[in-house]
């Protein structure tokens, strides 16, 4: 049974006021996951899906639902690996990523069993972009290259793993991808976005790569100590003007 209760009182990644959205129990294969919904403060402009980094769904990505909600659009930050689960150290988070990047089906199906969910919450069948960060970037290119989400009209990948696993490809009706990616990660080199361009290229895909000088890995991380305030708000800026392309301005 879906469950929905208020989310007021989380610290949000940037400041100490309360989260504006709601925390959203759902299913997906069987067993609950637990994602957060920020509806648009006015009339929607479309539905924005938001994968987490490798530590799971916390203040930061609903943060990020909340700044889309104030924007105009229904977010919903989904939950990859599972209700009460968020990995709390370097570890644990390497080993639920593996399971992830291990079992591609598994990824797919939960981030469908999100976008369904939240379609059900901003009650829309209508299109959709799907975004993320870090880990959350690879899992949007994932869902991008397997062509099973329907009404998506974009993709958007933040700081995230590039790569594209042995057998796989971008077809030439994939929606338009923005590439956000930090001239200075050294997590994910630039060998990888230039393999992306080239596949891209040769599939005919519509898509956007953005680098940005000195910005490392993780570079839109509020707090962090790799957080880069000109790359991140210039990828933002790159990101609302990606949304308006592609899900309209209402």
């Amino acid at each position: 049974m879906r469950q929905i209760f208020l989310a007021a009182g989380l610290a949000t990644a940037s400041a100490t006021a309360a989260m504006a959205g709601e925390a959203v129990t759902y299913q997906a294969a069987g067993s609950d996951y637990e994602g957060y919904y920020a509806p648009a403060t006015d009339d929607s402009k479309g539905l924005v899906l938001v994968i987490h980094d490798w530590d799971g769904l916390n203040d930061y990505e609903m943060k990020r639902a909340d700044m889309l909600a104030e924007m105009g659009y229904n977010a919903f930050a989904v939950d990859l690996y599972g209700k009460g689960n968020r990995p709390d150290t370097v570890d644990a988070r390497k080993e639920e990523t593996a399971k992830l990047y291990d079992d591609r089906d598994a990824m797919r199906t939960r981030i469908l069993a999100g976008l369904e969910e939240a379609r059900i919450q901003s009650d829309s069948d209508g299109e959709a972009v799907v975004m993320g960060y870090c880990f959350g970037g690879a899992a949007v290119l994932e869902l991008a290259r397997s062509g099973k989400a329907e009404n998506v009209s974009g993709y958007a990948t933040f700081h995230g793993g590039l790569a594209t696993p042995e057998g796989q490809s971008y077809s030439s009706d994939t929606p338009p991808l923005l590439i956000a990616h930090g001239g200075a990660d050294t997590s994910i080199p630039m060998s990888e976005a230039s393999d992306l361009v080239t596949q891209l290229e040769e599939a005919g895909v519509t898509y956007e790569l953005e680098v940005y000088s000195g910005a490392p890995h993780a570079f839109t991380v509020f707090g962090s100590d790799r957080y880069q305030e000109r790359a991140d708000e210039k990828s933002w800026d790159a990101f609302q003007t990606f949304l308006k392309n592609n899900l309209g301005d209402s």
